[in-house]
């Protein structure tokens, strides 16, 4: 397996980490979700406890994936290639059956 070593920061806190090289755009774009979204709470709020910063964001982020149970969740730009695919050998087919 192609491991990554790579440090991502959370919170004024570094956490080095050992993954998947193909994981590592999702770990850091949801390094930076969680990062952003801990600052929201920052200035929304008059929390300075990264602690309960923390809470707060795994709370909020936790109540999007209980609402999203049940739902189908597609990566829109693969269902895109692949309708495109799917086009391009229709068109030629159908080309084909016309000549």
């Amino acid at each position: 397996m192609d491991k990554l070593k790579i440090k991502v920061s959370i919170a004024g806190r570094v956490y080095p980490l050992t993954i998947k090289r193909e994981e590592e755009e999702s770990i850091r774009k949801a390094a930076a979700k969680i990062e952003a979204i801990v600052k929201q709470f920052e200035s929304n709020y008059a929390v300075k406890d990264k602690q309960d910063l923390l809470a707060m964001c795994a709370l909020q982020l936790s109540s999007k994936v209980e609402g999203s149970e049940g739902k189908t969740l597609v990566d829109t730009s693969d269902l895109d290639q692949s309708i495109d695919a799917i086009e391009a050998d229709i068109t030629a087919m159908l080309q084909r059956s016309l000549t």
